[in-house]
């Protein structure tokens, strides 16, 4: 299985594939202090939001052991939100960045303790536990969402949902993966997913990688394809989920959900608990991150558009639950009406 996220014990230090750099080349980036874990989910190194979260987790502990930390003598509890601020503070969108920091924190606050060791030792267990909880959701999500596919079909994914953007195994790749391993003979198209190509270079590299029958299209490809009967559904994953099942994910998404819904073919969300946000409800509510203009007028480092055009470069849009067929969760496959589905699969009704 592909290793997105690996804390290497031996070097205590974070291990991430850098995905900027996929498909040419496979190297590993060693994370030692919670600056290298903020500059890599800035950089998207690492992206995906439940491997956001994972890496922003280690980030914390890395951030309690930073001997460049441990001169300033802070009292603990300023110390660990001078951390978390930072961690937070790297990409606004994906919830589970929050979730995972602010679960460590409560972890070691819970612990009313002054003591370094102590509290480094506990946020390096919570870590390790959200890091086996993502991979045990992603194969739940793949159990329940594999029963959706049928042998000899062909389904369509967005950006990448895959080992790459979890801490394994995936979401949206992960329902392939189980259809897969159910002994289901599938093809998948991944849209390219303009403008950093998650789908061309991530998508593309791990299906291939696992043997998948796997075809690559221009992101306006995808409406003659459905349109045509030559895909039978589509699954992708999330960035942030709200209690009125309001879909943050990778911009583009909002456009197949369209194109689905006017040709009649299923669009489904493969999503673990943790990218729920049931603080919020509507998808004015969603923070939508903007990347440098350079993401767009450059192409693989050639300019491609006018010196000084504007640019506008959302990295999410927000998907209204009405085009929504369902939600594929590790705890069962969420249908509308949203409102009320969402919390009594979560538990929370």
């Amino acid at each position: 299985m592909i290793k997105t996220v690996f804390f290497n014990k031996d070097e205590n230090c974070l291990e991430l594939i850098d995905q900027t750099l996929l498909p040419l080349k496979e190297v590993i980036i060693k994370c030692h202090t919670e600056q290298d874990v903020a500059k890599n989910i800035i950089g998207m190194q690492v992206r995906g939001a439940p491997a956001i979260g994972v890496t922003a987790a280690y980030g914390v502990y890395l951030g309690l052991i930073n001997p460049k930390n441990l001169e300033k003598n802070l009292h603990i509890e300023e110390l660990l939100e001078n951390i978390c601020d930072l961690l937070t503070g790297t990409r606004p969108t994906a919830v589970n960045l929050f979730y995972a920091v602010n679960r460590v924190r409560n972890a070691i606050l819970n612990l009313h303790t002054g003591d370094l060791d102590k509290a480094a030792k506990k946020a390096l267990e919570e870590a390790n536990a959200i890091y086996e909880e993502d991979l045990a959701m992603c194969r739940a999500i793949g159990k329940y969402g594999q029963e959706l596919i049928g042998d000899s079909e062909t389904w369509l994914t967005h950006c990448n949902a895959g080992a790459l953007a979890t801490a394994g195994y995936g979401t949206a790749l992960g329902v392939f993966r189980a259809a897969k391993e159910a002994g289901k003979n599938i093809k998948i198209v991944a849209d390219e997913t303009r403008p950093l190509l998650q789908g061309a270079r991530l998508t593309a590299w791990e299906l291939m990688k696992d043997g998948f029958d796997v075809t690559v299209i221009a992101d306006n490809m995808a409406g003659g394809l459905i349109r045509n009967d030559l895909v039978q559904g589509v699954i992708v994953g999330a960035d942030r989920i709200t209690a009125k099942g309001f879909v943050a994910n990778k911009i583009g998404t909002y456009s197949l959900a369209v194109l689905c819904k006017y040709n009649g073919v299923p669009f489904y969300v493969a999503a673990p608990t943790s990218t729920f946000d049931m603080s919020i409800k509507y998808d004015d509510e969603i923070v939508i991150e903007q990347r440098n203009p350079d993401e767009i007028t450059k192409f693989g480092g050639v300019q491609v558009a006018p010196d000084g055009v504007k640019v506008y470069n959302p990295a999410f849009d927000v998907t209204p639950p009405e085009l929504i067929t369902g939600i594929i969760t590790d705890k069962g496959i969420i249908e509308p009406i949203y409102a009320e589905t969402i919390p009594q699969v979560l538990g929370l009704k």
